[in-house]
Parts: C-alpha cells; sequence; structure tokens
C-alpha cells in the first residue's frame, strides 16, 4: 500500500465510526487545551509582573517596613513591619551620599466627591519627586508643589479617568473635590500613562503626604521610592540606608532595602515554577486522552476483526496493517492538538480584550510541546493495539466476524 492509500483508508475509518472519532479528538483537544491555555495565562500574568515593577528602573530603590530575614527571598509587601517609617526617616535619606530624591508613599481608598457625582478611588499620598521617579507627566495643569514633606498643603492631581468620571467634558482645573472631611482644588490633571505596580494611575487621586497622613491617620509610610545619582553606588548605599535606619531606629533593622531587579528575580522564579507547575497540570490531560485513544483503539481492534482478517487475506502484510492503525491515532491525535490549539488562542484571545493590561499569550514551547507531546502520546498508545491486529491471523480473524 503506498502513503496515500493508507491516508484514504484511514480516513474511510475515521468517518466511518463518528462517535469513536469525535471522543479522540475532543480527548486530546480538552488536553491540547488545558496544556496551551494555563501556560498562556500563567505567562501573562508573569510579564505582566516583570513589567510593572521593571517600570522603576534601575536606578530606584524601595524601603519597606517589615524586614525578609530569608536571603533569595521576596521582601515583604503587607507594609507591616515593627516599627513605621516616618517622614523623619524619610527625610534623613536625603543626607545619604548618592541619594538624588526620595518620594514617599501612603496608599488608601476613599471616597470622592465633586458636585452632585462621587466615586470610590484610589489616594496616593506621596510629594513632587514622586512624578519624576514614575516618569509621570501632566497633559493639563502641574504637578504638587515641592513643599517639606511634614506641610499640608489642599491641592491634587488626578488621573484622566478619574476627571472624565467626576467632571466629564467640564473644566476640573480649578475645582475643589471632596474627601472625606476634607478638600483639595484640582491642579492638575496627569496623561494617560497606564498602570504602574498594579496601580492604574487613570483612577488615582494624588495629594501631599502629610495631607494624605491626616486623611487616613497614620504616621507610618507604605513605601519609601528612593532615586540614586549613579546605578554603580547602588550596593554602597543600600548598606549606608540600613545603617541609617538601624540608628534611627534604636540599633534594630526592622527594615527592607530592595531594588527593582531584585524584585523582578524573586517574582520571575516563584510566576515561573507556578507557570511550569500549572503547565503540568494540564499535561496530566494529555495522558488522560492517549489512555482513551489507547482504549479506543483496542476496542476498534475488536470490532474490525473481519477488515483485518480481509486486509491480510488480500496480501496486505502485518507491518501494513500495522500501519493503518498507528495512521489513524496519529490522524486524529493531530487533528485533535490541532483543535485544541485554535481553542486556546482563541481563549487567550478572549482574555486579551477582557484584561488588555494582561498580555496573554502562550509562549512558543509551549504550544509546540503540547502538539508534540500529543502526536506522541497518540502514537505511543496506539502502538500495543496496532500491534495486536497486526498479529491476528487472516482465518482466525475471519472466523471470529463470522462467529458473530
Amino acid at each position: 500500500m503506498t502513503l496515500r492509500d493508507q491516508i484514504s483508508f484511514s480516513l474511510i475509518a475515521i468517518t466511518r465510526q463518528r462517535f469513536r472519532t469525535i471522543m479522540q479528538l475532543v480527548a486530546m483537544a480538552i488536553g491540547v487545551l488545558a496544556v496551551v491555555l494555563l501556560t498562556g495565562l500563567g505567562e501573562g500574568g508573569r510579564q505582566y509582573v516583570l513589567t510593572e515593577f521593571s517600570s522603576l528602573g534601575k536606578d530606584t530603590i524601595l524601603l519597606l517596613p517589615g524586614r525578609k530575614e530569608t536571603s533569595g527571598g521576596m521582601p515583604p509587601l503587607s507594609g507591616e513591619g515593627t516599627r513605621d517609617i516616618t517622614l523623619d526617616d524619610a527625610t534623613s535619606l536625603l543626607r545619604l551620599r548618592n541619594v538624588e530624591r526620595i518620594a514617599p508613599l501612603i496608599v488608601g481608598n476613599t471616597s470622592i466627591s465633586a458636585g452632585n457625582r462621587s466615586r470610590e478611588s484610589l489616594i496616593i499620598g506621596t510629594n513632587a519627586a514622586f512624578f519624576a521617579v514614575r516618569k509621570l507627566e501632566v497633559r493639563q495643569g502641574k504637578i504638587l508643589a515641592d513643599i517639606p514633606l511634614n506641610q499640608t498643603q489642599p491641592d491634587c492631581v488626578i488621573g484622566a479617568q478619574l476627571k472624565h468620571e467626576l467632571f466629564g467634558p467640564r473644566i476640573a482645573i480649578g475645582q475643589w473635590l471632596k474627601l472625606s472631611q476634607y478638600r483639595c482644588r484640582v491642579i492638575g490633571i496627569l496623561a494617560d500613562t497606564g498602570t504602574g505596580l498594579g496601580i492604574n494611575m487613570s483612577d488615582a487621586l494624588i495629594i501631599p503626604v502629610a495631607n494624605a497622613m491626616q486623611l487616613f491617620n497614620t504616621e507610618g509610610l507604605f513605601r519609601v521610592m528612593i532615586d540614586v545619582r549613579s546605578v554603580q553606588a547602588i550596593p554602597a548605599l543600600i548598606s549606608n540606608i540600613e545603617q541609617q535606619m538601624t540608628m534611627l531606629h534604636d540599633g534594630q533593622l526592622d527594615v527592607t532595602v530592595t531594588t527593582p531587579d531584585s524584585l523582578l528575580a524573586a517574582f520571575d522564579n516563584i510566576l515561573l515554577v507556578l507557570t511550569l507547575a500549572i503547565a503540568g497540570i494540564g499535561g496530566i490531560s494529555l495522558i488522560v486522552a492517549g489512555v482513551l485513544i489507547m482504549n479506543m483503539t483496542v476496542i476498534s481492534v475488536s470490532q474490525r476483526s473481519a477488515e483485518i482478517g480481509l486486509l491480510k487475506a488480500l496480501g496486505a502484510s502485518s507491518h501494513e496493517v500495522k500501519i493503518l492503525f498507528i495512521t489513524e491515532a496519529s490522524m486524529l491525535s493531530v487533528c485533535g492538538a490541532a483543535l485544541g490549539l485554535v481553542t486556546a488562542e482563541a481563549c487567550l484571545w478572549l482574555a486579551r480584550q477582557q484584561f488588555p493590561d494582561v498580555p496573554f499569550h502562550a509562549p512558543w514551547w509551549a504550544s509546540v510541546t503540547a502538539v508534540g507531546v500529543a502526536a506522541g502520546t497518540g502514537l505511543l498508545f496506539a502502538w500495543l493495539p496496532a500491534r495486536r491486529a497486526a498479529a491476528q491471523a487472516p482465518v482466525l480473524a475471519l472466523q471470529k466476524r463470522g462467529g458473530k
């Protein structure tokens, strides 16, 4: 038999047993779908997190409350520590060599109202240096004034989306907003810069850090962002910051000083392991699909005994009979894999439409591996039933069918 004959014969056999064909296609498609979709979701989340932290740049240091003692781990992200980082602590950092600027942060949510419109919004308490550190620009108005950290001023800068929701087409510059029992005047509107560190700046309201302390009744800072003059000076500066904070906190080092690169490495390792883990979980479904193909092929061999006997009686060799069954299983595996791959890509496309900021894309190695494993699994699990079919004697095979 030629290759064309084998393919034609296999197509006829596949289309004749529709239920068996559909079951095998669905099983293999689900396996590939699980691997590609889960890997794409995991990789999209990983790339999103890495992009968020990489936006800080390599010349920024982060000072966080709380101490992470285990080396190589992630710094605490909750903002809880044995002792708060105060404005005096943050101001003292400016005396250190190679510190260009600092941006203290206080983050919270509260209700904002303008006239008869109100909404819950993210409040960021910081200073003028924050705009330079985060590379934020205003499309209208101006940024916060460069005032001492402990000085209050009833000014605010709002994001573009927040402006639209509170003022619509009306002019926002110069208007007053009410934040709980406080009021602030809009002096600037941010340009649309998307999200950063999980914060959508277009929905945020930025006020002086001293105002945020009064608003949220707190003396502790959430973070301190430190802009350095030279990247080469970062290792020595981290040591100086730790010494400074130890001295200010009565000899106890209860803060974490880290860089975006350290955060990136920690998150990258964790998210990569999670991505591979969920890909492995999805890969289990490929094994299940292979077992189903084997069972279906065994049933097919028993049901097609007369067909096998007739082929051998007409001169087909055992090798050719075996190749026919393997060809069927391979075609079903590849078609099922292709169906699963297309479905997974469609699901990832829908996810990107729903969450445009997250790059949900399956890496090429996941797609290639899933299709390769699907084809290999189909061949492997079809091999034994195919050998069983090829080993049947033509007379006995015909007799089995005749006995039925």
